[in-house]
């Protein structure tokens, strides 16, 4: 069976380095340093999963991931990106402009690899699943309306285009309609892990979602001190 593909766009060639020689054991790494060299990789191959630096000569690692969200044969790719950790600006930009995930420098290659093992164990299961348009299987709270088979969301009845990882959390949260989830929670159920102290990620998806659900944001309500709560 072959490996997972993985590209990593990186042009500090120490970061670059140390993730292909920590990534490569499971996966076929490939590393780049500009959005440029990666469109020649892309033409060639797909990759299961792209690490997307922000910070990129020429042009940068939001700009190129406007390009391949635009893009059909790349809509889908599941995208993490490497961000400044004083950015807040840019990891909020990036998850709108349809980043599945960030990691902000300096990471933890424990926490990275763990991300992206997780990842890689979830999208095979969304690959195979199979329209369903039985209406018991659509989740429903006020003018929201998740359709879990075919990974659509309506907002009184208009489509909202969600990434990967806003999709989860929506869904999770309607699944479980009345009941505080606390970001933890969230963690392991949508990102298959738990490390402490991740709860700005979980806090960066709800704000990002509830910015895309407009008039219907504030069916997604916080719970000081412990977590989120989809009801009325």
């Amino acid at each position: 069976m072959p490996q997972p593909r993985v590209y990593i766009v990186e042009d500090d060639d120490d970061i670059r380095e140390m993730l292909l020689y920590v990534l490569s054991d499971d996966y076929d790494a490939q590393g780049f340093t500009s959005a440029s060299e990666l469109d020649r990789a892309l033409a060639t191959a797909l990759p299961d999963l792209l690490l997307l630096d922000i910070m990129l000569p020429g042009e940068s690692g939001l700009q190129a991931l406007s390009r391949l969200r635009s893009d059909r044969r790349t809509a889908n790719l599941y995208v993490i990106l490497l961000t400044a950790k004083s950015s807040e600006y840019d990891r909020v930009r990036g998850l709108n402009l349809g980043a599945d995930d960030y990691v902000a420098k300096p990471f933890s290659v424990l926490e990275l690899t763990a991300r992206i093992k997780a990842a890689l164990r979830r999208l095979p299961e969304i690959a195979s699943q199979q329209p369903n348009n039985n209406p018991d299987d659509e989740l429903t709270l006020g003018a929201i309306t998740v359709f879990p088979d075919r990974r659509r969301v309506t907002v009184a009845g208009e489509a909202v285009t969600l990434t990967y990882k806003e999709f989860e959390v929506l869904t999770y949260l309607l699944r479980h309609p009345g009941l505080v989830i606390s970001r933890d929670r969230l963690m392991r159920e949508v990102w298959g892990f738990d490390f402490e102290g991740e709860s700005r990620t979980v806090d960066m998806h709800i704000r990002t979602l509830r910015k895309k659900l407009g008039a219907a944001a504030d069916l997604i309500q916080t719970v000081r001190g412990a977590g989120y709560r989809a009801d009325l």
